[in-house]
């Protein structure tokens, strides 16, 4: 068994008081190494309580810098920092919430060139991104290297997430195929989204990355949990895993391709 420290008995006692969880799923979550694709609205939320839980090593992914307009719903980053890398404010917070994880930052995009690379040497990836053409590469990338991923996306008062399990469970193309056409759907700035909803969803993900991590519970596989947080209705769709999917069907893809963007994904 791991030798926890002192410190750590504290730190994660609510953890070792949960029989589902105890000992040995606080080791596994102190083992297990998660890349967050995206550090605003929903990968800020993700990422604290991923590290709040004691996760290993968490990579982060982002190339973009704070701006006034994302402190509405990205609650890694403060008025101080506008102007600065998010990649640099999601460190400092992270790492004074949980000295005793790594955080390892890329302050890149995610691209078919670099995305294999990357995520080989993670368990678990999260989507918290918030364009189409990124989400199906995250997608495209973990088929082909099959590892279990946590999909979310938000606009307005709305919020949907489901995990993928490849090869096992259905896909993000299973469900949705390929990204809609340029301007076919409004971006976040003309649809607006309601900030709270962002930390709705984005601990709905990190609740299923630590199921994934510690095999308890029943994650999403094969259903998407979509709610309306104006009416505050939760429903699940059950899903089912296409053989012919373009993606993780029998004659899938083999290598990445990069899509063309587009703006604020709920799907």
């Amino acid at each position: 068994m791991y030798n926890f420290t002192q410190e750590q008995l504290r730190r994660y006692a609510r953890h070792f008081s949960l029989k589902e969880c105890g000992f040995k799923g606080q080791e596994k979550i102190i083992e297990s190494k998660v890349l967050v694709i995206g550090a605003g609205g929903l990968g800020s939320p993700v990422a604290l309580y991923l590290a709040a839980a004691g996760v290993g090593e968490i990579g982060i992914i982002d190339d973009d810098s704070i701006d006034l307009s994302n402190l509405q719903r990205q609650i890694l980053h403060t008025t101080q920092e506008i102007g600065t890398p998010k990649i640099e404010s999601a460190h400092k917070k992270l790492s004074a919430l949980n000295p005793h994880i790594t955080i390892t930052p890329y302050h890149t995009r995610l691209t078919a060139s670099n995305a294999l690379e990357i995520f080989a040497r993670y368990d678990v990836i999260v989507d918290g991104v918030d364009n189409f053409a990124t989400k199906f590469l995250i997608n495209d990338a973990c088929v082909l290297l099959e590892k279990p991923y946590s999909y979310g996306g938000i606009l307005r008062f709305a919020g949907q997430s489901m995990s993928i399990k490849p090869k096992q469970s259905a896909c993000y193309a299973c469900v949705f195929n390929a990204p809609p056409p340029e301007g076919s759907v409004p971006n976040c700035a003309q649809a607006g989204v309601f900030g709270a909803v962002a930390g709705m969803l984005g601990t709905i993900q990190a609740a299923e990355v630590l199921k994934i991590i510690t095999g308890i519970g029943t994650p999403l596989y094969n259903e998407l949990l979509s709610f309306d947080a104006l009416e505050m209705n939760f429903r699940k769709i059950a899903l089912k895993q296409n053989p012919q999917c373009r993606v993780c069907g029998k004659n899938g893809i083999t290598t990445l391709q990069d899509y063309t963007p587009t703006h604020c994904a709920m799907l």
